[in-house]
Order: structure tokens, then sequence, then C-alpha cells
């Protein structure tokens, strides 16, 4: 197994471009440095570093070990910053915007998550655009909101995203209808619904739905909107009315729904993104270790829903 400080070693051997700039990088002796060099060499089964007389670098073998073992460095450096940030920060309270659907199926499992940890939740629930002007006003700490891709959020420059989450759309279609079958739909048998009756989001401007209205609109097809509503049970009740058709995300639709056929779309491009924003600040442009440790609580409990 490869030991940490061999892998420092091969990098302070790297930056320094010798064995004695590398020991005075890393304050060991030189001789400490070529013993861990040289128990690499033995596990890899080849040199990792060349040496001549300007100095020492890295083989094709050192180079490929090196690009793999930064990445194994930085999640070590970072996970000791994170211990240590967490031991030190003792009580924290996040203010957390987050979405209703969202919210009915995950905070339990995030406020107890972060809870043991000592961050204290209080929680907003809001739809996506009030959450995104609250978050950039510094009116709340984190939010969880979600987009489709292509479409950028309007999050000012001190925001940064990541994706927790990628979640299918499903087409939700009533029982009998012609195409309300239990395989999933490709794209030209979706468009040929240009002449349904569709729900949409109330808000009108919902990531969700203008990813349906360009796909139909790029084959020159205008869609109905004959219902808006952002309550899925109510979407949900609808379509088993017959009264529209609709798309619904996986995680808000449920194992199943009386009168319903979902059908998932054979198409990536169908699916939001489930991102925690948060403000940022310094060089390592990086959300502060209370909004990690909540990214980290979001993605258990959304596992735990698979």
């Amino acid at each position: 197994m490869i030991d940490l400080r061999q892998l420092q070693a091969l990098r302070a051997v790297h930056a320094e471009g010798s064995v004695t700039g590398a020991a005075r990088r890393l304050g060991w002796s030189q001789p400490t440095v070529d013993y861990h060099l040289k128990n690499l060499d033995r596990l890899v089964g080849a040199a990792v570093i060349q040496r001549s007389a300007r100095g020492s670098s890295l083989t094709p073998v050192g180079v490929l070990l090196l690009d793999r073992g930064e990445e194994i460095l930085t999640l070590t450096d970072r996970a000791l910053r994170d211990a240590r940030d967490l031991t030190q920060m003792g009580r924290v309270r996040l203010r957390f915007g987050t979405f209703p659907t969202a919210a009915a199926k995950l905070l339990p499992s995030i406020v107890a998550q972060v809870g043991e940890l000592g961050i204290e939740l209080a929680a907003v629930l809001a739809e996506v655009q009030p959450l995104i002007a609250d978050l950039n006003l510094g009116e709340l700490d984190a939010t969880l909101v979600y987009s489709v891709p292509g479409y950028e959020l309007p999050f000012r420059s001190h925001v940064v995203t990541t994706e927790v989450h990628r979640d299918p759309l499903m087409l939700a279609l009533p029982e009998g209808h012609p195409l309300a079958v239990a395989a999933p739909i490709d794209v030209p048998s979706l468009l040929s619904l240009h002449g349904e009756r569709w729900l949409f989001g109330a808000t009108g401007h919902d990531p969700m739905d203008s990813v349906v209205i360009d796909a139909f609109a790029a084959a020159g097809h205008t869609l109905e909107v004959a219902i808006r509503s952002d309550d899925f049970q109510v979407m949900l009740g609808m379509i088993a009315a017959r009264m529209v058709i609709g798309l619904v995300p996986k995680l808000a639709s449920g194992p199943t729904h009386p009168g319903v056929v979902l059908r998932p779309i054979d198409d990536p491009a169908f699916a939001r993104s489930l991102l925690l924003a948060a403000p940022v600040d310094g060089p390592r442009r990086q959300p502060s270790t209370a909004v990690r440790q909540l990214a980290a609580a979001i993605r258990d409990s959304l596992t735990a829903l698979e």
C-alpha cells in the first residue's frame, strides 16, 4: 500500500528538481526522502525518478503516479483541514433555503445528520427564483436549488454551486393514453405530443419547463399550457383525471400514483441538477466547512432514497 509520505516525497522532487531541494521543502533529511522514494520504486516495480548531474526529475511512471497521487494528497489535506475546522467551530447555525419537494423528502435526514456535527439548520422553503435572490442578498447561508443542462442560474459571482444529485425527468401520462407504456420514451415520440394540453410550473420561469418548451420549439412546435402549478401531487392528480400531461422529477414522483404512468425519457438533457449554492471568499473559492458538511448530508440523504 502506498504511504502518503512516498507521494509527498515524489511531489517535492517534482517541485524542487532535486532530492536535496525536496528534503529542504519537506523539512526532512535527504536520506529520509531517498528512503521513501526507494520504497515507492519497489512498490511500483520501476524507478519513479531519474537522477543526473543537473538534478532529479520524474520518470514517465513517476509522472503518472504523481498525477493520480495529487488527488489523494489534496483529499487528505482537505480531510484534515475540515476535521480541524469542525473541531474549532463549535455549534454553527446555517440559514438553509430549499424548495418544498426536496424539503419533504430530505429535511428530516439532513437535519439529523448535520445536527450530530453541531450544525443547526434554520430552514426556509421557497421556489427557486426567490431562493436565488435571497442567497445573492446574503439572507441565506446556503440553498438547494435545481437547474437543467445548458441553463445558468443568476447567482452573483461570489456564489458557487455544487451538484449533489442528477434527477431524471419523467413523462407523466394518464393511464389509457396511447403512449402510456412501461418503457423509456425517445425524443421523437415525446415531440409527437405537441398537440396535448400541458401542465407547467406556476412561475413561468422554471428551468424544467424551459428544457421542454425549447425542445418542442426547436422542432417547430408551440405547446398549449393549460394549467400551472408547483404542487406535484396536484399535478399528478390532474394527469390521472386526463386533464393534462407533464414532466415530473423522479425525486418528486414517488413509487406509484394511481391513474398515472411515468416514462423515463431517453435523453440526458431531460434531467435536473440539484445544486447546493453558497457564498465563498478567499483564494480557495470554497464554501465553509459547515456548508461542505451540509452537501455531504444532502448526498447521503438522496442515496438513501434510491
